[in-house]
Order: C-alpha cells, then sequence, then structure tokens
C-alpha cells in the first residue's frame, strides 16, 4: 500500500463523515466491497455502508472523528479513531437523547486496486449508549483484600 492509498482511505472519516461528502464513497469504496460488520439490518455492501454512514451522520448532525492513529502493513489499513457528536435524531430505532458523546473506534480494511474492497470495526458501543443515556452505567464491584 502506498502512502496515497492510506490519505485516500483516511477520507472516509475525515471527509465523508465530517463534511458529510457520502458521494465520495463512490470513489473510495470498491464496487463489490463487503462490510464484515455492517450493523444489524444492513447490507454488508458499499450501498449498505453508504446508508449506515448516512443514518449516523443524521442522528448525529455535529459527528465528528479525529484520527488517533493509522498503521498499514500490505494491503490492511488499521485506523484508531475518537468520534463524538449530539444526538438530535433517532438512530437504529433508539430514540434521540439531545445528549453528546465521545466514544472510541478501531477500523481495519482491506485494500484492492486502491479502493476500500473489504472492512471490519470495533466500536464502544456501550460507552456511546451510556453517555447518552440509554443504558445504565454498568455498577462497581468494591475491592476486597
Amino acid at each position: 500500500m502506498t502512502t496515497d492509498t492510506k490519505k485516500m482511505i483516511e477520507r472516509i472519516p475525515l471527509e465523508v463523515l465530517n463534511n458529510g461528502n457520502f458521494a465520495l464513497l463512490d470513489e473510495l469504496v470498491a464496487t463489490d466491497f463487503v462490510d464484515r460488520s455492517a450493523q444489524p439490518g444492513t447490507s454488508p455492501t458499499r450501498e449498505g455502508l453508504k446508508q449506515s454512514l448516512i443514518a449516523l451522520k443524521k442522528a448525529f448532525p455535529d459527528l465528528h472523528y479525529t484520527l488517533d492513529d493509522s498503521i498499514e502493513s500490505g494491503d490492511r489499513i488499521v485506523h484508531r479513531l475518537t468520534a463524538s457528536g449530539t444526538m438530535k435524531d433517532d438512530f437504529m430505532g433508539i430514540p434521540a437523547t439531545g445528549k453528546r458523546a465521545t466514544w472510541t473506534e478501531v477500523h481495519i480494511g482491506r485494500v484492492a486496486n486502491g479502493r476500500l474492497a473489504e472492512h471490519w470495526a470495533v466500536v464502544d458501543q456501550l460507552g456511546m449508549l451510556v453517555q447518552l443515556g440509554i443504558v445504565p452505567a454498568p455498577g462497581r464491584v468494591p475491592v476486597t483484600a
């Protein structure tokens, strides 16, 4: 993978999501793209990814991603990101809370022919849901010696 390809893939969080430029996905994501971490009920295709990202941005209109780390190896690129936003609209059947949350995400992408061809992700959804007031914070267990 070249630095140009790495920078091209970084455009997904920094331009597509931060700026709402969803048309850019057609340029950055392969037509035969497979999302191995697709949202439940969403097609694991480029169109499914686009729909999920549009829904996320609609729910969190001030959504902002910061790229904390970017590592490339062969045809893979790994991003560690911090996201934050205020939930102003429903998302995945969850009513808007009006609260702000900050969470972390790790994304792994496989690049082929200069485009994102495959994707895996781990998102701190529990942390986000607790901050939004959707689920209670897990109880603390006292430590005894």
